[in-house]
Parts: structure tokens; C-alpha cells; sequence
């Protein structure tokens, strides 16, 4: 009986974390053999961050029950916990990384998951829609949280300076920012009780649905399995913040305040996402270190294959989850 409820957590961990990264890797494939490049990632990428995504969380919030999914102290904590790790990183930085221009690097790929394609493909896998819901709106918050301590620290490192002139535009950038602009969008709509037309609904599906399928081969066809620069060790310490550290203490956090079942999952999973893409793209506006932010994301990708599945295995185990 042990060994058969030990391999049915197992195969809850995989059912989780094995079809994305099945994914990602045929994304890589499909770029080796030629049948993708990069202008076909680059474009699919907008097209999943300006169109698909949006319509994805606008389409999940909208028709989600969201007194049921809305929980203000589960995303106060993680918040919290976010601005706790990146306090911690903002400490140990110095002694971990002699550059000091790379210091921001690390410390914005050791906080800033990839909550949009592979946080929330985690929640999907694990709960269905209602997880996708309450994943988005914990998105929402987490994704200012995340882009106000990104131009602090990089702009404290890179520019040395204070991040005032910074955040005014990080701040635009945020309420132009497609998903905020659909998870807002879709609060209204929750509010006024508008019904959609099922041509509309259908059609809102269809392009909700290519979302993760797409985005996961994009990060398939972006990966680069030979990283090189960049420093490995500040890189290992950044998938080691980002993969053990940050889910840890966040998680752990959770459990300490009360959090089980589909909640702790939430957290777990968001928490454990690899770096996002987007930190290698603030980066390298700001003309810092692009190959260490580059691999730091390539690396936390593959590292979390193993990382998230024993995470959840453990939870499951113990009937966290």
C-alpha cells in the first residue's frame, strides 16, 4: 500500500511538471531540425504576450467564481516573502559576486519567476481553471511587485543611482503592460456581470488555449544548452536562490500562517518557477552583463525539471497538498 501511494505522488508530481517541459524540449527540437527559428520565436513570442496570455487570464478570471479564488492574505504573504528574498540577496550579493555591476543580475534571477508561461502552466496542470484564477490574480500583484524591485536593483547596480528616475517608468510600463491590462479589464467586467456571447466566448477560448502550447515552445526555442560567460558560479548561486531558497522560505512561510491543499500548492509552484525571460531583457536595455542573465534563465529552466517535481512529490507526501 506504501509503495503504491508513493507511486501515485509520483505520478501527480509528473503529470504536473512532465507535459511542460515535454513541450519545451520539442521546442528545442523543432529549432535543431530547423522546423522553427528565430524570427518564428520571436514573433509567436509577441503574439502570446500581447494577444493570447492577455486573452487567457482576461477569459479565466472572468468566468471564475472569484470569491472563491480571491484570498488578499495568501498574496500578502508571498509578497511579503518576494520582498524578504530579495532583502536576503541584496545581502549575501556582495559575498557571493565580485562584480559589482553584476550584483542586480543576480539578485533580480534569484527573485523573479517566469509566473506568466510556467508558474501558471504548474497551477493549470495541478488545479484545472480554478487554479489558473487564483494564479492570475496572484500574478497581477507579484508582476509590480516584481518590476518595482527589478529597477531598483538594477539601476542601483548598473547606473549607480537611486531608482527614482526609474520607477517612474517602470510604473508606465506596468499599466501599459498587456496582462494587467486584461486582469483589470476582467475585474470590471466581473463587476458589471456583462455575459458574453458564446461566439465571443468560443473565440476567446481558441486563442486561450494555444497560449501555454506556444509560449512553452518558444522557451524550447530559446534555450541555449551551452551557455558560456558569465561567471558559473554566480550563475549556480542564482538557480540555487531562485529553485531551493526562494520556494523554501516562501513556502514555508505559507505552512507557518496555515496554508494547505490547493493554496500551498499555488505558492509552491508559483514561488518555483525558473527565472523569467523578461529579467534578460531589462538587462540588456540597460546594457549590463545579458549573458549571465541569458543563462541564469536557461539554467533555472532545466534545473526546475527536477526541482519542482520533488518539491511537489515531498508536499504530496507529507498531505500538504
Amino acid at each position: 500500500m506504501a509503495a503504491a501511494a508513493w507511486f501515485d505522488t509520483l505520478s501527480f508530481a509528473l503529470n504536473v511538471t512532465g507535459p511542460i517541459f515535454l513541450v519545451v524540449l520539442l521546442g528545442a527540437l523543432l529549432k535543431r531540425f530547423g522546423i522553427i527559428d528565430d524570427p518564428f520565436v520571436e514573433k509567436a513570442s509577441r503574439l502570446v504576450f500581447h494577444v493570447a496570455l492577455p486573452a487567457l487570464l482576461f477569459f479565466s478570471i472572468a468566468r471564475a467564481d472569484l470569491n472563491s479564488v480571491f484570498n488578499p492574505a495568501l498574496i500578502a504573504l508571498v509578497c511579503a516573502g518576494t520582498v524578504l528574498v530579495f532583502l536576503l540577496l541584496t545581502l549575501v550579493a556582495p559575498l557571493v559576486v565580485a562584480q559589482p555591476r553584476d550584483r542586480g543580475v543576480f539578485i533580480q534571477g534569484g527573485f523573479r519567476g517566469n509566473l506568466g508561461v510556467v508558474g501558471l502552466a504548474f497551477c493549470v496542470n495541478a488545479y484545472g481553471n480554478q487554479g489558473l484564477a487564483a494564479a492570475a490574480l496572484l500574478m497581477a500583484v507579484l508582476t509590480v511587485v516584481y518590476n518595482i524591485l527589478s529597477v531598483y536593483t538594477l539601476n542601483r547596480s548598473l547606473l549607480d543611482q537611486t531608482a527614482s528616475s526609474g520607477l517612474a517608468g517602470v510604473l508606465r510600463g506596468i499599466a501599459r503592460n498587456p496582462l494587467i491590462i486584461a486582469i483589470v479589464a476582467a475585474f470590471v467586467i466581473v463587476q458589471l456581470k456583462v455575459e458574453f456571447h458564446p461566439v465571443l466566448l468560443r473565440t476567446g477560448e481558441y486563442f486561450a488555449q494555444m497560449t501555454l502550447p506556444l509560449a512553452l515552445l518558444c522557451i524550447g526555442g530559446t534555450l541555449n544548452l551551452k551557455p558560456r560567460g558569465g561567471g558559473f558560479g554566480v550563475q549556480a548561486w542564482a538557480v540555487v536562490a531562485k529553485l531551493l531558497i526562494s520556494p523554501l522560505l516562501i513556502t514555508g512561510m505559507a505552512w507557518a500562517a496555515g496554508f494547505r491543499q490547493m493554496d500551498l500548492g499555488m505558492i509552491f509552484m508559483m514561488t518555483s518557477a525558473p527565472t523569467a525571460a523578461a529579467s534578460f531583457v531589462m538587462v540588456r536595455a540597460l546594457h549590463g552583463n545579458a549573458t549571465l542573465a541569458a543563462n541564469i534563465v536557461v539554467l533555472t529552466t532545466l534545473a526546475s525539471l527536477a526541482s519542482v517535481s520533488i518539491g511537489l512529490l515531498l508536499l504530496k507526501q507529507w498531505q500538504l497538498i
